[in-house]
């Protein structure tokens, strides 16, 4: 297969997508597809909810194509996001707070769910761009089997807040052409506070090396669009909640200093974030070149070039 397509279309000639597919789905019936664990049973309705509340079938908010991505992901025509309701972390601030925690959205079957895929791929989208993928992995694994059957081509980017196990991540393996993970926390404490989840800065420095396992470093092609690899989201808070000294150096010196990194400047009090002292104000102008200044200082040196 030539190297202009993307990698799940080899998996789809073997049949092994639709393995991956069938054994995900079965995998629902106790559920540990996300660092939560929480084994609930996502095939039968009625039962214990998991603890992103989404059963048998994936929820959507909205799809169409983003023109607010970065730079390389948007191009000229946008990148194709789908918007899954719903999630597996939750964080108090969430800046789609509607989405993340509230079933804002519907459920959709799997071929409508490939439907949505192939018409942004209709609509010139130069990507396929799943926001909040975790907790609906084996979903769009189903759904991407009828899409490519029927001629998806576009590649994938994997749009997640960086909550992601290993073994959903190796089902993964040769189906993401693009990763693009949060580094959210660097701290348990603060992960605990804002997330309920005070084992994250452990769990996405494993996901992360794993992404870039299987990716390596972001590829470009000739126009400046994202082809292949792995590009970082870093979101910048108040009073240096974020950590972004230890999420720099963790990336440049166990990651690669070649990741391609998004310090992120717009961070403002969304959902429960009023109500916590260290995080009620949006980040500040000196907040973000001090976290800029940071990560050149830690030797990274690939940015979003808007930044």
């Amino acid at each position: 297969m030539s190297s202009q397509y993307p990698s799940y279309l080899n998996l789809l000639a073997s049949g092994e997508l639709a393995r991956r597919a069938e054994s995900a789905i079965q995998g629902l019936a106790e559920c540990a597809g996300c660092p939560r664990q929480c084994r609930a049973n996502r095939l039968e309705p009625g039962g214990r909810p998991s603890f992103c509340r989404t059963g048998r079938l994936a929820w959507v908010s909205s799809y169409f194509p983003h023109h607010g991505e970065e730079a390389c992901l948007r191009g000229t025509n946008g990148s194709g996001t789908i918007f899954f309701s719903q999630c597996n972390l939750r964080c108090r601030f969430c800046q789609n707070f509607e989405i993340s925690w509230f079933s804002a959205g519907v459920p959709v079957e799997p071929d409508a769910l490939a439907r949505m895929m192939l018409d942004l791929q209709t609509r010139g989208c130069h990507n396929l761009n799943l926001v909040t993928p975790s907790h609906v992995v084996p979903q769009i694994l189903e759904a991407l089997v009828l899409a490519a059957q029927a001629g998806l081509c576009l590649p994938i980017v994997y749009n997640t807040g960086g909550y992601d196990s290993l073994q959903t991540l190796q089902l993964l393996d040769g189906v993401v052409d693009i990763y693009m993970p949060d580094y959210k926390f660097s701290d348990a404490d603060t992960a605990r506070q804002l997330a309920n989840a005070p084992d994250y800065p452990e769990v996405v420095q494993q996901a992360i090396r794993e992404m870039h396992r299987q990716v390596g470093d972001l590829v470009l092609d000739e126009r400046g669009l994202a082809r292949r690899g792995l590009l970082v989201r870093h979101l910048v808070m108040p009073h240096g909640k974020a950590g972004t000294r230890q999420a720099m150096r963790f990336l440049a010196r166990e990651v690669s200093r070649d990741t391609f990194v998004n310090i992120m400047r717009q961070y403002r009090p969304e959902g429960e974030a009023r109500r916590i002292a260290t995080i009620d104000r949006p980040t500040t102008t000196a907040e973000w070149l001090e976290a800029m200044r940071i990560a050149r200082e830690e030797g990274l040196w690939r940015f979003d070039r808007e930044a």
